[in-house]
């Protein structure tokens, strides 16, 4: 397997420190608010490499930890008027429904910020101790100049970090560029009482902690969206590895922003949604395949023309599936999907494989090919988080958002009267739009019928 590196900027081969056991880490969210849609991308892309390294190695351990303390959260908790805990709570629950509805496999572990302070003071002790860090006015500060490899994943220098300062400088901080790895905390704040005093933990040393928890002081993989690039990811190798006196991780993986009509997804400009809101009008399958439609690496731009195509997409490969018997034993893998997946997750190339094995379907000429060919895409799709329901699911539940059943049977009386009154235009246009809607008409001696596509 091939993957990109950010941290070497090249495509290398995959080689886990034990090959009976691959780890790997994605950043989580942070858990004030319902999760947006630019927060989806990384869960669909990773939750693909989670099923291909499940294929590929006996055992795979997974992490994606919840972030529920931080400054928005305690912001966000004061201007609803409830205690952290309670915002926390719904909103994790929210996320972990959302992230569901897109069929992301859940986690080996989703570690809480809060369950894991003891380690991140440790982690802060030994830095103290080693000298990579100094305590100032109640504050604990990684001294960026301490660790000679700084920059090494961003490949920021020193200067360019002060010249991008934009806030005026803390007087408690040795240098401009230092980062704080515990704050104090007022009496109205969440905290914890530590070696320097009543506070809490800064947002970067929560990864660090939590990562060596449940992975060990190394591991292969930590992935996340390319904005944690810098500073979250660049802070977590300086802490990590100065107090481990070892890397990190092996691999760094990044996925592309996610656009919005051609602009960066922001509250001003009004194109701001989360995933809870989509999905009351979006199947999640769709919008997972949206998320996945892009290379991952790549910046993805959503627009309705590309959700409308990519619902067009489904409906011609569960249209596929018609007559598929769920229950019948899957088919192996194809190589060269698994040969696209192992190309840096090259997922829109295992997709056109899925549309190929479409065009087979339909152009079979015996019933045992389609068979064939049927549990090859179902079974290769999966490999994608796609194709999870059954055929008459998918079209059932898609009527179901388009139109109700109550609607279905006016029409049909309609179009029974128009054919009594000769009006075989408005007849035939009351059929295709039936039939776009996914219900097929059925005329008999008796009536007419209508069923599912």
């Amino acid at each position: 397997m091939q993957l990109y590196n950010t941290l070497t900027r090249t495509k290398e081969s995959f080689n886990p420190i034990d090959p009976t056991h691959v780890k790997f880490y994605v950043c989580g969210p942070t858990v004030y608010d319902t999760a947006h849609i630019g927060n989806a991308r990384p869960v669909v892309v990773f939750d693909v490499l989670f099923r291909l390294l499940q294929h590929l190695y006996p055992k795979v351990t997974y992490v994606r930890n919840i972030t529920d303390i931080e400054d928005k959260i305690i912001i966000a908790a004061r201007e609803r008027s409830i205690d952290i805990a309670t915002l926390t709570r719904e909103t994790t629950q929210m996320y972990q429904e959302d992230m569901e509805a897109l069929n992301a496999l859940t986690p080996s572990v989703q570690p809480r910020a809060t369950d894991h302070v003891g380690e991140m003071q440790s982690i802060i002790a030994t830095l103290v101790e080693k000298g990579h860090a100094y305590a100032a006015e109640g504050h604990v500060l990684f001294s960026v100049k301490s660790d000679n490899a700084y920059g090494v994943l961003s490949q920021v220098n020193h200067d360019e970090i002060l010249a991008g300062a934009r806030v005026e400088v803390a007087p408690y901080k040795r240098d401009p560029s230092d980062f704080v790895l515990w704050k104090p905390s007022s009496s109205d704040q969440p905290g914890w009482e530590s070696p320097w005093g009543y506070g809490r933990p800064g947002w970067h040393i929560e990864c660090s902690a939590m990562a060596k928890k449940y992975l060990g002081e190394t591991f292969d993989i930590h992935g996340g969206g390319i904005d944690l690039v810098f500073p979250h990811h660049e802070n977590e190798i300086a802490q990590s590895s100065c107090c481990h006196d070892k890397p990190l991780a092996h691999y760094w993986m990044h996925n592309g922003y996610l656009m919005v009509n051609g602009e960066k997804m922001s509250k001003s400009l009004g194109n701001f949604f989360t995933v809870r809101e989509k999905l009351g009008s979006i199947p999640g399958e769709v919008i997972r395949l949206v998320l996945l439609s892009a290379h991952y690496r790549q910046p993805l731009d959503w627009t309705d023309q590309v959700v409308t195509q990519t619902k067009n997409i489904l409906d011609r490969f569960y249209g596929a599936l018609q007559g598929y018997d769920d229950h019948e034993e899957g088919h192996p893998f194809m190589e060269r999907v698994l040969d696209a997946l192992k190309d840096d997750l090259n997922i829109p190339l295992a997709l056109s494989y899925l549309h190929e094995l479409t065009q087979s379907i339909h152009k079979a000429k015996t019933d045992e090919e389609r068979r064939v060919y049927q549990r090859q895409l179902k079974t290769n799709a999966n490999l994608l988080g796609l194709l999870s329901k059954t055929h008459r699911q998918w079209f059932q539940e898609s009527v179901v958002q388009k139109i109700s059943p109550e609607s279905i049977e006016v029409l049909i009386k309609e179009r029974v009267a128009a054919r009594q009154s000769k009006d075989f235009k408005r007849a035939d246009e009351i059929r295709h739009l039936l039939e776009e809607k996914g219900i097929l008409l059925e005329d008999n001696p008796e009536g007419s019928t209508w069923k599912y596509r």
